[in-house]
């Protein structure tokens, strides 16, 4: 016999994931098919030709908004990080890139929409990418460009070597983006960013339509965790105790948040869940914004990856910068913004 007390609970948040479910569900799949279209128009090569050619200022804008537009995971994300440094691209520009990719992006302007509504969706974006914009331009002043590995990287085709950023076509270890030894990135539907251009309109959007299904297949297991532990939170975790841990009351909060994001993260489709839990039990918009941007830009697998291309140094500075625009844009929203919103 289940005490009535927690009967309650589990029926609460039964009837949280099930109305989780039905808004996430077709808002994912509307834009997993944008995915598949921007995979489609906008390939890692021809990215890689718009930024080479860029300067600072300029450039940076070029690359955040890129880098939001263009849904790559970071299993290809790295690949085009190194084409642009190897191609002799300056270092903030692409950090601008790297630092806007995983925060803003398709799935997250869709599922921010479906939760938080059309103001918060907005701000966020906005701040996201003004945050990276002026993150790569800090970072291009340090003359961080020795900091970058000499390796050499096969994705796609293609050979990319990098040597500090400056480019070179000789030496260099070989990496790649799911492992030692020399292999091709991507080619997952998630990550797969290969396109043929001969291809017509019509085979194009059909691609996009059969990718997005296929993607919310291999994508549904973190979501249902995702919405799972969302509705816990819901209906057994006291909307006390997370107001008094990571309410207004705690200065730390917002700061720990961002911390807090990156050891627990799965996918960015399975933490917006998580953070609509947080927000309806009463954790200050900002504090639940600085948790997603501390996951999706410091997870666990992003930085083994950028381990492959960045020395230590580089790769802390990299984390230090994704931390400081969650407590950036966490504190923006807390202070300022949820009063207009």
């Amino acid at each position: 016999m289940i005490p009535a007390g927690y009967e309650t609970a589990l029926l609460d948040s039964w009837e949280y994931f099930l109305y989780l479910a039905m808004v996430l569900a077709p808002l994912f799949i509307g834009a997993s098919f944008l995915v598949g279209l921007a995979q489609e128009y906008l390939p890692p090569d021809r990215v890689e030709a718009m930024l080479r050619s860029r300067d600072h200022g300029s450039g940076n804008v070029l690359a955040a908004g890129l880098g939001a537009v263009t849904p790559f995971c970071s299993c290809s994300t790295v690949p085009v990080l190194a084409g642009l440094l190897g191609a002799g691209a300056p270092i903030g520009l692409a950090f601008s890139f790297l630092l806007a990719s995983p925060i803003v992006n398709w799935i997250a302007v869709f599922l921010l929409f479906g939760l938080f509504g059309a103001g918060v969706t907005v701000a966020y974006v906005l701040t996201a990418l003004l945050s990276a914009i002026v993150g790569g331009m800090l970072i291009g002043r340090l003359e961080l460009d020795r900091y970058v590995k000499d390796v050499r990287i096969t994705a796609g085709g293609r050979e990319i070597t990098t040597d500090g950023g400056r480019g070179t076509t000789d030496g260099g270890r070989t990496a790649t983006a799911g492992g030692g030894g020399a292999a091709t990135a991507g080619g997952g539907t998630g990550c797969g960013c290969a396109s043929s251009p001969t291809r017509s309109h019509r085979e194009r959007v059909s691609a996009a339509g059969r990718g997005a299904l296929s993607f919310f297949r291999e994508t549904l297991p973190y979501i249902v965790v995702g919405i799972a532990i969302g509705a816990l939170i819901h209906g057994a975790v006291p909307a006390e105790f997370l107001q008094r841990v990571a309410g207004p009351g705690n200065p730390l909060a917002t700061p720990l948040a961002a911390l807090a994001g990156a050891p627990v993260y799965v996918s960015l489709s399975g933490m917006l869940p998580i953070a609509h839990s947080l927000a309806g039990q009463g954790v200050p918009i900002g504090t639940v914004l600085a948790f997603v941007i501390g996951g999706a830009g410091i997870s666990i697998p992003n930085l083994i990856l950028l381990n492959k291309l960045f020395e230590r140094r580089l790769l802390a500075i990299y984390a230090g910068t994704v931390v400081a625009i969650g407590i950036v844009v966490g504190v923006l929203f807390d202070a300022v913004l949820v009063g207009l919103l």
